[in-house]
């Protein structure tokens, strides 16, 4: 090994741990760190860079009680969105997309990037690399929000952590949480806590505990009276993701206070996850009861101020770009269509919530 090559290898060396260690809630013994968090979707595609619309064309979700118009939507200007994106119908496979979602998450201040995954098959899965690559740029750090794909439980949940750090441990922008790597489960309460205790405790049999494996694992909280669920599972904390104030018991505001008072008193790590609004309706035209309107960005600084009050370390934000929920922070622009009256962020400017959320964070830390 020649001299400049030795010195590269230590400077590289350095770098990652670097990487690995610093930032919000990552080295062991530190002192806490106000963190916060954003949920990515990189689940949409276009004809021109995936040879069809993907999440932008979507089936109107039907009810039983519903008598109006449920034509399915079929992309390209027609959106399975109530806003029209400023960056309009974009591939998430683009690595031109993923830079510039990056940028705007910087510009916003966010410190972890929470990308949903599917599995190995995963849509967005080609666009991980770059997704990394460019958050590490930014000091922005990643990790993975495990859907309930098929199948999904503590077998697989076990081999997922065991591949995801093997193919991304290593890269400077993967989230470690108190020195271990960080999963995210919606909605964990569809499988049993004993399932996931097999996972989660020193005793269960897959056990993950005192391994090189070792994670946080935060499930979902959603209604109340759920301690005995996330004692016996043994996740180490829990989020609760719904932008809709009053949806559930755990996107209740008034609760979270509470809620931090027990994850303290049994070593848990509290999530509480806040938007600027939600409105469904272009997927779910009878989900009106659902909808809460933005405010000019009132909902979102109320709701941002009740998590900083709950005295959370953590707050996640719904989302980044949750189209089909309306809950993004990504700019949406004013857009005439035959096909749908799109509505937008107006009289606020189109990045208005990249640049509320800065000053927000900025305000908090």
């Amino acid at each position: 090994m020649n001299k400049f090559f030795s010195k590269a290898l230590s400077f590289a060396l350095c770098m990652l741990t670097m990487g690995q260690l610093s930032g919000c809630g990552a080295a062991k013994n530190a002192e806490p760190e106000k963190c916060i968090f954003t949920f990515y979707y990189n689940w949409y595609g276009n004809t021109e860079h995936n040879g069809k619309e993907v999440h932008w064309e979507h089936g109107v979700i039907k009810n039983a009680d519903y008598k109006g118009n449920a034509d399915d939507i079929k992309g390209q200007d027609n959106l399975a969105t109530n806003f029209y994106p400023e960056l309009k119908n974009y591939s998430s496979t683009d690595p031109v997309t993923v830079v510039r979602h990056v940028e705007m998450m910087a510009k916003a201040k966010i410190d972890v990037i929470v990308v949903t995954w599917w599995g190995a098959n995963d849509f967005g899965s080609p666009a991980l690399p770059t997704l990394f690559d460019e958050a590490a740029k930014h000091n922005i750090k990643v990790c993975f929000h495990i859907e309930p794909y098929s199948g999904r439980g503590a077998e697989s949940l076990r081999a997922n952590i065991i591949d995801l750090t093997k193919q991304f441990g290593s890269h400077p922008a993967f989230y470690r949480m108190e020195g271990n790597p960080c999963f995210f489960i919606y909605d964990s309460y569809l499988t049993p806590a004993s399932e996931w205790a097999r996972v989660c405790t020193p005793q269960g049999d897959l056990t993950i505990r005192g391994t090189e494996w070792d994670s946080k694992i935060i499930g979902l909280w959603v209604k109340d009276k759920e301690e005995d669920y996330f004692l016996e599972s043994g996740f180490d904390g829990f989020y609760t993701y719904f932008a809709a104030t009053g949806f559930t018991y755990g996107s209740t505001p008034a609760n979270w206070k509470g809620l931090q008072e027990w994850a303290v008193q049994n070593n848990k790590v509290f999530i509480p996850c806040v938007g600027p609004g939600y409105v469904d309706t272009r997927v779910r035209p009878w989900n009106t009861a659902t909808t809460r309107d933005r405010e000019n960005g009132k909902y979102y600084t109320d709701m941002f101020q009740a998590a900083t009050e709950s005295g959370a370390l953590n707050i996640g934000i719904t989302s980044f770009n949750e189209w089909h929920e309306g809950t993004q922070i990504e700019p949406a622009i004013p857009f005439d269509s035959d096909v749908f009256e799109y509505i937008d962020y107006s009289p606020l400017a189109p990045d208005y919530y990249l640049t509320r959320t800065a000053e927000l964070v900025s305000a908090w830390k």
